[in-house]
């Protein structure tokens, strides 16, 4: 184990979580962090919550995220899960560095699977020539997410002060992999063992991935949440989640079937390395970190 990655086996699989960097969410560049993350929380119940773990509205200077991507060794490959921020911000972009100190190359990479198309799951994708960073490498990403961001769609549907900058990181970073990329269109099992499993909302076409092997599992869930806040209030949204009310329907569906399996979990937001359970709490739930 390095500083920003930890070796862990989920049945006879070899897995590392690895931090790509982290990312201060504060302004100017981004809205304060209670504005941020539940743009529609009522102000009273968010004031209440963030007293709960130490913090006020308006004293919450900057939220700092780690960005934790996911490395699988199955018995034939080498999986790589989201490629994070590369040069997004100052710490950020640590993946590849992190996986050679593994001893992992990225010639070895035989895939690459992208949850979805936000800038800081897809600015590792390619080098400073513009070509696919891991160049062995199948890329997979779901049909829907792959044509929202290359059609017309994102410029209609996004916000219009970010939308030049998101199609811009999206399609950066996706259409160089044209040659080397597989769309899927429906829940399947991309290689034995790893089943993707639709997750819209935080963006039309975001999934996460159900990870077993011998009976143990994991779910890699991408930003289904940012926060561990999301669990107890999962009606409160953040500005980037694109479509709402989505958002809600699938939180709610994938944290209780969580909990009630036990399933070990991944968060791409959440504190390094980002594991734990999912627990129920009354009618909502909470994060338990391993």
């Amino acid at each position: 184990m390095n500083s920003g990655t930890l070796r862990f086996k989920l049945g006879e699989f070899n897995c590392i979580a690895i931090c790509d960097g982290t990312m201060t969410y504060a302004p100017p560049i981004f809205p304060p962090p209670a504005a941020f993350l539940f743009v529609n929380a009522p102000k009273e119940q968010l004031g209440k919550a963030l007293s709960e773990i130490g913090l006020t509205i308006e004293s919450w200077a900057g939220w700092d995220s780690p960005y934790n991507c996911l490395f699988v060794q199955t018995a034939k490959q080498r999986i790589l899960v989201d490629t994070g921020a590369g040069g997004l911000g100052p710490n950020t972009g640590k993946l590849l560095t992190s996986l050679q100190k593994e001893g992992i190359a990225p010639e070895d990479i035989d895939l690459v699977i992208l949850t979805h198309a936000h800038g800081d799951h897809i600015m590792g994708n390619i080098n400073n020539e513009g070509k696919p960073m891991f160049p062995k490498a199948r890329w997979v990403i779901r049909k829907d997410e792959w044509e929202f961001w290359t059609s017309e769609l994102a410029e209609t549907r996004l916000p219009e002060q970010v939308r030049e900058i998101f199609i811009g990181i999206a399609r950066n970073n996706l259409l160089p992999l044209a040659k080397q990329l597989d769309l899927i269109d429906k829940d399947t099992e991309i290689v034995r063992g790893i089943r993707a499993i639709g997750a819209p909302g935080h963006t039309p076409g975001q999934m996460a991935l159900d990870i077993s092997s011998r009976g143990k599992h994991l779910m890699y869930i991408s930003d289904i949440v940012l926060h561990p806040l999301h669990l107890a209030n999962p009606e409160w949204c953040a500005a980037v989640d694109l479509l709402p009310e989505q958002t809600v329907v699938t939180r709610r569906k994938v944290l209780a079937k969580l909990a009630i399996e036990k399933t070990m979990v991944m968060a791409f937001h959440f504190p390094f390395p980002g594991l734990g359970h999912v627990v129920s709490k009354g009618k909502a739930w909470k994060w338990e970190p391993l």
